[in-house]
């Protein structure tokens, strides 16, 4: 398996699934496309996110490079396209958690003014909702459904349910603001969130339930004893009206039949006595239980009581250690401070010697250290004591490669943009790519030129970049002859003893010595 060639190996895998083949493709390049990716992207961890990616992209693509001869370029290029991949995903992903983290720290601020003013009027806005917008709406923030659970519910699609509760959120903003509670929509959907539906008093459950089956029972009962004492009085008043009738007439025949007659209405009642027996035991039964609800009822009140009133206990124990903690907090402030006012002290000082000292620099200008931010600045100077001209030079040249590398991720995404609107064709001017670039990138590009056909960036001992052939490559003026000869003596850079020439191709960047 050694002896066999990449080719060979690769057929192996794509017309046989041998993974010992693919475990030694593997084994050969890993190192290298690792490597790689370190250079590319300078994390460990996302490095070897990139590694498995490459070789998962060889796995699905082994049968279309059987005929490679060398198969290292074909994994170099997928790495590159991979980790440019992972650095916009994971800046734009940077970007959005800054931008949330913002949102929500001057959200918090302000969510509990925000409700004591819109709380007495939320209800009365809900009831201005037609009901599918209401629907939506108390399904998302006040039963806290997530957006497919809420689609279901209503049975559209996720798109018609969202848009159902922005225009719902949207009219009570409408609604807050007719009444003088001025609140944005990303801030009326935060306040409803955490305030709209609060816990109820604890036992509160258990109370209704309770209640509520004994209603049921009472009632029940009530009706039972009506209907035996309707019976009773019936049969009563049967008997007089007998009796009675027995009297007047006196007749033996008359009162044969009476006695008859009597004889049946008792055994009658009888019968209604039996049954009244049977249900008063029954709502003896039924009073037992209900007895003995009650007493767990008492039970499981007097525990809540237990349970508040430790309740109550932890709540002043907290108070006190809050105090404690405000007079630590307060006995240590002093010193923080301090510090953090001579760290500052010493940060300025440091960018004020820095640009000092770019001001005074007899080597080439750089223009792009206008893409850099205060914070860029302070990054790059924070690594470095600044102690000799050595430092001051080190740390003047990793500022210009982190200017450099700003500029070549806005050529890059200027470039993608160009070959989207130019059917995935490169450009060939300089004209042709400055209106995809804002400023000021584009007066930047005056100090670079496009590749000519046939230029070749090749290796240099220490350089990130293999040999090869770009398909299209901006370079940093100087760096070679206007017939592709590269230029080795690094007259025309800012610092010859630190600084590279710097080249932005397709989908990434890199420095020749």
């Amino acid at each position: 398996m050694n002896e066999q060639t990449d080719s060979q190996l690769l057929r192996a895998y794509a017309e046989h699934r041998s993974e010992l083949a693919f475990a030694e493709l593997v084994r050969r390049h890993v190192d290298f496309v690792y490597s790689a990716a370190r250079r590319m992207i300078c994390d460990p961890h996302l490095a070897e996110d990139v590694t498995q990616g490459v070789f998962v992209a060889l796995a699905k693509s082994a049968r279309q490079l059987t005929d490679r001869s060398v198969l290292s370029s074909w994994l170099h290029r997928t790495a590159q396209n991979i980790a440019a991949q992972t650095v916009r995903t994971t800046e734009r992903r940077r970007a959005r958690e800054q931008e949330a983290a913002a949102m929500n720290e001057l959200l918090s601020a302000e969510s509990d003014a925000v409700w004591e003013n819109i709380a007495p009027h939320l209800d009365a806005a809900l009831g201005e909702l037609n009901e599918a917008d209401r629907d939506a709406l108390l399904l998302r923030y006040f039963e806290r459904k997530s957006a497919r659970e809420m689609a279901q519910t209503l049975g559209i699609n996720d798109d018609a349910a969202q848009k159902r509760v922005s225009r719902a959120v949207e009219r009570l903003r409408e609604f807050f603001a007719r009444r003088g509670v001025t609140v944005g929509a990303s801030g009326l959907v935060v306040v409803l969130s955490a305030n709209a539906v609060q816990a109820a008093p604890v036992g509160l459950a258990v109370t209704i339930s309770t209640s509520a089956v004994l209603a049921g029972k009472t009632i029940a009962a009530a009706t039972t004893v009506t209907a035996v004492k309707t019976i009773a009085m019936t049969t009563l008043q049967k008997t007089l009206v007998g009796a009675t009738l027995a009297a007047a007439v006196g007749t033996g025949i008359y009162e044969a039949r009476q006695a008859s007659r009597l004889r049946e209405e008792n055994q009658s009642l009888q019968q209604s006595q039996a049954s009244l027996a049977e249900q008063n035991q029954r709502l003896l039964s039924e009073h037992d239980e209900v007895t003995r609800q009650l007493a767990a009822l008492r039970d499981e009140n007097e525990r809540l009581n237990r349970n508040a009133n430790e309740l109550l206990k932890l709540r002043g124990e907290v108070a006190q250690l809050r105090k404690q903690a405000a007079a630590v907090t307060s006995a240590t402030a002093t010193d923080e401070h301090e510090w953090v006012d001579a760290t500052l002290r010493d940060l300025r000082s440091k960018l004020k010697l820095i640009k000092q000292r770019f001001d005074e620099w007899p080597g080439k200008k750089t223009p792009e250290l206008q893409l850099l931010n205060g914070q860029d600045w302070l990054n790059e100077i924070a690594k470095h004591d600044l102690d000799s001209d050595v430092a001051y030079r080190k740390a003047m040249s990793e500022l210009r490669n982190a200017a450099k590398k700003k500029f070549a991720h806005a050529v890059n995404e200027a470039l993608e943009e160009f070959a989207k609107s130019n059917n995935e064709k490169f450009p060939s001017a300089l004209s042709q790519l400055a209106p995809y670039l804002k400023s000021p990138v584009d007066s930047i590009l005056e100090g670079y030129e496009i590749a000519k056909p046939g230029w070749v960036i090749r290796q240099e001992p220490g350089s990130p970049i293999p040999e090869r052939a770009e398909p299209w490559a901006l370079l940093e003026k100087g760096a070679f002859t206007p017939d592709g000869i590269p230029i080795r003596d690094g007259n025309n850079l800012a610092d010859p003893d630190y600084d590279m020439y710097f080249v932005v191709y397709q989908n990434g960047f890199g420095f020749l010595k």
